[in-house]
């Protein structure tokens, strides 16, 4: 049972070995100079997709187990040193929405919700000294942590009307050992490359699946803007960073939506 547990630690920390096939559908990508990434469908042989389902099965330990994998699917495996070292997972969507972007008015990107100070007419009188409440008043904005991260139980607010869509980026993975070394990025691309058999997508026809804070950290600087499209999936709980909602409210509303959700409301 120790060797076991060992092995799967190993695989999820490192990679999952793997000596390759015989006939392997390989997305060419000159930017990547050490591994390549092989292309899994449906109609591939069992072994293949049996090596899908194990690789599955990693990353449910991080993005939450029944939603991730179904036979639409596009599988995008990197292999590298003869260990799958990350996947991605692509379906055909028809609509996306666009998140709100983390930009404020007359501030930088990222930047926390305005906090404005203000007297209160309450004060305490001590002999000559005199104490006076100051209140901090907080007002959420589009880009506040409250709408955009942790206190909103992970949902995504987005505007209200949808855009047509092709290609939906349902989950993308990478071993913790290999993560800031582009992988995720070049699957992406490999992605857009490949999905479409006459052309090419653009960048900005690529949407994702309801982020985790990490993947909308991947998506702002892969699109370069925090103001990128995303999809609804059938997706359940995530073991380490919750359900995310998503939220398809027009940008007037999201004060009034931010204002809910601290009240522990989940809007999906």
């Amino acid at each position: 049972m120790r060797r076991l547990t060992r092995g799967f630690h190993r695989g999820y920390t490192l990679g999952i070995p793997f000596k390759g096939w015989c006939g392997e559908r390989v997305v060419h990508m000159p930017s990547i100079e050490s591994g390549r990434i092989n292309l899994v469908l449906d109609c591939d042989p069992v072994a293949h997709r049996s090596k899908v389902e194990e690789v599955v099965k990693m990353m449910e330990i991080e993005l939450g187990s029944g939603w991730i994998f179904h036979k639409s699917c596009k599988v995008y495996l990197f292999i590298s040193s003869q260990m799958i070292v990350g996947c991605l997972l692509a379906e055909p969507i028809e609509q996306a929405f666009k998140v709100c972007s983390c930009s404020s008015n007359g501030g930088s990107e990222g930047t926390s919700a305005k906090e404005v100070a203000r007297q209160s007419s309450t004060s305490l009188q001590f002999g000559d000294i005199s104490f006076k409440r100051e209140v901090k008043k907080r007002t959420c904005s589009v880009n506040s942590p409250e709408v955009l991260d942790g206190n909103l139980n992970g949902a995504i607010i987005c505007e209200n009307e949808g855009v047509p869509a092709v290609c939906g980026i349902r989950a993308i993975w990478v071993t913790p050992s290999n993560r800031r070394k582009h992988i995720a990025s070049q699957k992406l691309d490999a992605v857009r490359m490949s999905v479409c058999m006459d052309s090419a997508l653009e960048l900005s026809q690529l949407v994702l699946s309801q982020p985790t804070s990490a993947g909308k950290a991947l998506a702002s600087n892969y699109f370069s803007t925090g103001s990128f499209l995303v999809y609804k999936t059938n997706r359940c709980g995530s073991s380490i960073m919750g359900c995310s909602s998503l939220i398809s409210v027009s940008i007037v509303e999201v004060h009034y939506v931010a204002t809910l959700q601290r009240r522990k409301g989940v809007y999906a």
